[in-house]
């Protein structure tokens, strides 16, 4: 949908008609935190205890924690609801090591009144999922699945909820994008419908009961939180995740906080732990929004860590201490890896981690790597580089595959590969013993040309070695091409340990790029 919807500056144009508004709701919010439990650097990565100790680190959810009931003690006498747009699994070794306990422990604590489901937990299945709802007290919603033939989650996941805040109702209306069952491992049993209408559907429910204040809380991402800003009727606000976008009135390329779609705000609090967002609404008497204010706050240095939280984390990450600070490299520069980069162009974490696993095969006449941009979590600093960074950059447990493809199903790869460039997606194929060229202005299917094979442009009609993760392999991100390839093996070695390992023959690594993929 084009950004002209987002129009105008901001929520000022509402306010004409505060003096007849008699209920104003503080919406609190955080979305994508990605197992950032402890704190994390510049670069989304865990951060170590000398540089926290210094205020370079941002966010943690010692730091959320004391944020968020910072501001609930400053609005004791005002309408709180505090939410979470999804994704609190995936993304660091607390999540490797405890499976989401931690997350939902933490989660509890904080005491969300709803929480979407986010794609990633689904990454351990439906059994994921359920743990979730498991552990925590608070309603995880989503209404564009169907969970009923699931013999794990039938039952555990609602389709919305009503929450009673100063006397009225609010309800709470939820999507996941349709495409999780590409980017995550949700059973056969889990059904997906159309977000729009499902969100549709829901709000005509709550409508029906006499609900006329409704948000919907989406991991869909930014591109499709916009659309169903402008296409779902009876909606007031929508609060967003999954495309990890900040919102901001004060960080300069941010999107406005909140950004209207005619009289729809929309909200988004980036990722990682690193922003809580405040979104302020003012409705009049006939539940019609007349005032919608606020802004991201930064979780930087100078928000203390609740102590608690801290010696509970300090606990936590005792056993996997050893292995997160066991050095495996150095690097002479930073190694980009940021999802802003390695989901649009080449980028130096892609070449990197594509070379290590081109590396790891060579010799049984593996030709070319692919990998998914998505699958690059984080950059790493200039200077040591510890196994708990390689962790945070390739956090999923992914395995090396190797596999034979003709050249065509290569080239549908590729096409696949940058098919949804302009929404950011994790499909973004990053690749080593290859190059190729895309033009993101045309049609979909059609926008890869001049793909080589080392020196040689690429046969349709010959077979290749590759290697991707496992992941890929078996379809994920859109992949199904690879699917049924021949001499497929998916066993091989956790790709961060390829990581490792190539990081520690290579010496001082220096990040490069050397032009394998371009733009036209």
């Amino acid at each position: 949908m084009s950004l002209r919807f987002m129009a105008t500056t901001c929520a000022l144009a509402l306010t004409a008609g505060v003096a007849q508004a008699d209920f104003t709701l503080h919406v609190l919010h955080i979305n994508d935190l990605h197992s950032r439990i402890e704190p994390i650097n510049k670069y989304d990565s865990t951060c170590n205890a000398e540089d926290n100790a210094e205020g370079k680190c941002f966010g943690g959810y010692a730091r959320v924690i004391t944020k968020i009931n910072e501001l609930r003690a400053e609005l004791a006498d005002e309408n709180v609801i505090v939410l979470d747009a999804g994704d609190q699994y995936q993304g660091s070794l607390m999540y490797t090591t405890y499976k989401g306990e931690v997350e939902a422990e933490f989660a509890e604590q904080v005491g969300f009144d709803a929480m979407a489901v986010g794609n990633h937990e689904f990454d351990d299945g439906d059994q994921g999922l359920r743990d979730l709802a498991d552990r925590t007290s608070f309603p995880i919603i989503s209404g564009n699945i169907d969970v009923s033939k699931s013999n794990i989650l039938a039952g555990q996941i609602a389709d919305h909820t009503i929450l009673e805040v100063g006397g009225q109702k609010i309800g709470i209306v939820s999507a996941l994008a349709a495409d999780t069952v590409e980017t995550s491992s949700p059973s056969e049993a889990v059904a997906f419908a159309d977000e729009l209408a499902s969100l549709q559907e829901d709000v005509s429910a709550l409508e029906a009961a006499g609900v006329d204040k409704i948000i919907a809380l989406n991991h869909v991402g930014v591109t499709k939180d916009m659309a169903i800003a402008a296409e779902l009727k009876g909606v007031d606000a929508v609060v967003g995740g999954h495309s990890h976008t900040l919102f901001s009135n004060t960080k300069e390329g941010a999107m406005a906080y909140p950004t209207m779609v005619g009289d729809v705000p929309v909200v988004q609090a980036y990722a990682y732990s690193k922003y809580v967002g405040h979104l302020t609404l003012t409705f009049d008497d006939n539940g019609k929004v007349v005032s919608a204010t606020g802004d991201t706050i930064l979780l930087d240095a100078s928000v203390a860590e609740d102590q608690a939280v801290v010696a509970r984390i300090a606990e936590l990450a005792g056993p996997i201490e050893e292995m997160k600070t066991r050095v495996i490299g150095t690097a002479s520069d930073v190694i980009e890896g940021s999802r802003d980069v390695c989901r649009a162009m080449e980028c130096p974490m892609g070449n990197l981690v594509a070379d290590a696993m081109l590396d790891r095969v060579a010799d049984q006449g593996v030709q070319v790597a692919i990998q998914n941009g998505g699958g690059l979590r984080a950059s790493i600093d200039a200077g040591e580089i510890t196994m708990g960074e390689a962790l945070t950059v390739l956090p999923f447990q992914n395995t090396l595959s190797t596999f034979a493809a003709t050249g065509e199903t290569i080239a549908a790869a590729l096409e696949n590969g940058v098919s949804q460039i302009e929404e950011g997606a994790g499909r973004f194929p990053q690749v080593a013993g290859m190059s190729y060229t895309f033009d993101a202005t045309a049609e979909a299917g059609s926008r890869v040309s001049n793909i080589m094979i080392g020196d040689a442009p690429l046969d349709p009609a010959a077979t290749y070695m590759a290697v991707t993760n496992n992941y890929v392999r078996n379809g994920g991100d859109g992949y199904a091409m690879f699917k049924d390839a021949e001499n497929a093996y998916d066993y091989g070695p956790d790709i961060a340990d390829v990581l490792a390992e190539y990081l520690a023959k290579t010496g001082d690594y220096a990040p490069y790029t050397d032009g394998r993929i371009t733009a036209k």
